[in-house]
């Protein structure tokens, strides 16, 4: 997708909270082209949804967003007005939000919610409201939609409410569509029903999509590009056949190694095994290390990545933070060590 118009870029972002004390999100850099599926996966706290909502200036106080770049269409969204971003917001650019039994208002019904998105950005009659309305519903999967116009978000289910939310999200036909966990707290059936619905109509629209998520298997089956972020950072972003096939920084390989799909298989007669697992946690505010965020997890640190932050090496839009990536010989020692259990910090070169 290298020859497509770039649809949003940024650069350098950074949010911080505390009076800048903890960056939630430190220097990412991103471009989403036309038509682009991109997934941005990661452990929870990374800064995932924080990027995506700073992006919409949907960051409130006590936090403080900066960037090089934030452009949407061509449009800097850093020099508009909260009148112009408004305007934006639900037309050009819409999100779906992690949880939609707190992102709907309780006071009113959904067809009321999704009626008013229109009236802001379209305008129209009550009656072609009402209409487009019906449609909608129909798209994303609801039964019975003029029954359900009248229905309030606590008498539907988690499934029919994530429906309603991508209804309102797609009402207006933007160009961007970010999905941040579209899939939290549903079953499993459900959540194929609702990914695949995201899909179908990413496809059908031409909309560019931002999928947020944890789950490396939904951007396996849906993303064109995959950025992995650690700490704020995204430390590696390659084409999603690349990454799953051949990841390159030690963060993306245990991530891998940890599903269970990629487990040892299970003895006949023996113990199940255990699945392989990063030992630590994502740094915080006061446990931030210097050097490389995530060398203290890491089985390949070595002195430098203590003493050096590396930087996102980009190359044909592949990417990689880090200053031994799994390549050559390095996949396969990375392959051998457990996970779970960081090396000790090794001399640069050994």
């Amino acid at each position: 997708m290298s020859d497509a118009v770039s649809l949003l870029e940024i650069d350098n972002l950074t949010v911080t909270f505390a009076g800048g004390a903890f960056r939630a999100v430190d220097g990412l850099s991103l471009t989403v082209e036309e038509g682009e599926v991109l997934g941005i996966v990661g452990e929870s706290g990374c800064g995932k949804s924080v990027a995506m909502l700073a992006t919409l200036g949907l960051i409130g106080y006590p936090g403080r967003v900066s960037a090089s770049t934030l452009r949407l269409a061509g449009q800097d969204l850093l020099e508009i007005s909260p009148r112009q971003r408004r305007r934006i917001l639900g037309k050009e650019v819409a999100m779906v939000f992690q949880e939609p039994m707190s992102s709907l208002n309780p006071c009113f019904t959904v067809g009321y919610q999704i009626m008013e998105t229109l009236r802001t950005h379209e305008g129209g009659t009550r009656k072609e409201l009402r209409n487009r309305t019906v449609e909608l519903l129909q798209q994303v999967g609801i039964p019975s939609p003029e029954k359900r116009l009248r229905a309030f978000p606590h008498q539907l289910s988690g499934g029919m409410n994530q429906r309603v939310m991508i209804a309102m999200a797609i009402a207006c036909n933007p160009r961007l569509l970010i999905a941040d966990e579209p899939t939290t707290a549903l079953d499993v059936t459900i959540q194929k029903q609702i990914l695949e619905l995201l899909l179908n109509l990413q496809r059908e629209r031409g909309m560019a999509m931002v999928l947020i998520t944890h789950n490396m298997g939904v951007v396996a089956e849906s993303a064109h590009r995959v950025a992995v972020m650690y700490a704020g950072q995204v430390v590696e972003l390659q084409p999603s056949g690349s990454l799953f096939n051949a990841p390159r920084h030690p963060y993306t390989a245990a991530l891998l190694n940890s599903l269970p799909e990629r487990g040892a298989p299970v003895a006949a007669l023996g113990a199940r095994p255990r699945l392989p697992s990063i030992s630590g946690l994502v740094p915080g505010q006061f446990d931030r290390p210097g050097g490389c965020l995530f060398h203290p997890r890491c089985v390949l640190a070595h002195t430098r990545c203590t003493l050096e932050n590396p930087a996102l090496e980009t190359v044909d839009a592949k990417g990689v933070r880090c200053h031994t990536p799994l390549t050559g010989p390095l996949a396969g020692v990375w392959a051998e060590a457990t996970s779970g259990q960081p090396a000790a910090v090794i001399p640069e070169g050994q």
